[in-house]
């Protein structure tokens, strides 16, 4: 438990370089990408550990796997499109703080796996964990267009919102990651209902995460159709992207926070039907 706790520390302060660097307003030099290397390999190195054997159901492992995909991305992001570098500021500390509380609940109880899992599992839980990652960037770049707006709108721009890109730039961001994770997100659902139907005989269960990931689905698309259609952006769009991502959040580690720190009790997880990770869901 001790040596859990150190190496989840250690991919803590992995992220804190990348921090610390993104709030320095200069362009992706040679500081910045050692930064994002180091918070790249650190997180992710600490949650391939924890998955080489088996895929682990736990609040823990879900937390970090959520850091280490969405740092990833992040940095491929990074390096194709020319101003994502300036959400640094808003995406490292919320990462940092997911890694916190990622380790606070090392020890927290897991529920049971259902069994070893057949290929389909497998590429749904990869899509479905880049779906999440879509969806997290997204949110904060909805969240930078918010903070933009309500500087620009106060005509007080503040340190941060010096740091940030335009409204234009982080808008452009918001809507081509939540194309993608609209795509990635209805892929995740033919795979999840497939391999739900090779397990069980049944194409969907309606539980938990399957409403909320379809009401998430629904949402994004919603909001992309708004966009095209009637021109809805700003930040009535950007709060629109933080409730599709808050959707997520609940039907994924959401889930795993209540059968996992809740539900401690390992007859009441055993038990209670949002309890197991059933293959349809992220």
């Amino acid at each position: 438990m001790l040596s859990s706790t150190a190496f989840s520390l250690a991919a803590v302060c992995a992220l804190l370089p990348a921090a610390i660097v993104g709030w320095r307003g200069r362009g992706p030099d040679g500081l910045y990408w050692v930064a994002i290397a180091l918070a790249v390999t650190g997180p992710g190195a600490w949650a391939l550990a924890q998955i080489e054997s088996a895929w682990q159901a736990g609040l823990s492992v879900a937390l970090w796997v959520t850091v280490a995909a969405s740092m990833a991305l992040f940095a491929a992001i990074s390096a194709s499109v020319r101003e994502a570098w300036r959400l640094v500021p808003l995406l490292l500390p919320y990462l940092v703080l997911i890694g916190l509380l990622a380790t606070a609940w090392q020890g927290a109880p897991a529920p049971r796996p259902p069994g070893p899992y057949g290929s389909w599992v497998v590429v749904h839980i990869v899509v479905s964990v880049a779906t999440y990652a879509l969806v997290t960037l997204a949110g904060v770049a909805g969240l930078a267009v918010a903070l933009q707006e309500r500087a620009l709108k106060a005509k007080r721009p503040t340190p941060l919102t010096r740091l940030l890109p335009s409204v234009a730039e982080a808008e452009a961001l918001e809507v081509g990651l939540l194309a993608a994770a609209e795509a990635v997100l209805g892929l995740g659902v033919i795979t999840g209902a497939t391999a739900h139907y090779l397990a069980t005989g049944r194409l969907i269960a309606f539980d938990h995460k399957t409403v909320l990931s379809l009401a998430a689905f629904a949402v994004i698309g919603l909001l992309l159709i708004a966009h095209r259609r009637v021109g809805l952006r700003g930040r009535r769009a950007a709060r629109v992207a933080l409730f599709a991502w808050l959707l997520l959040t609940l039907a994924y580690p959401g889930v795993k926070f209540v059968t996992s720190v809740l539900m401690a009790d390992s007859v009441a997880m055993q038990q209670c039907p949002c309890a197991q990770d059933s293959p349809t869901l992220i």
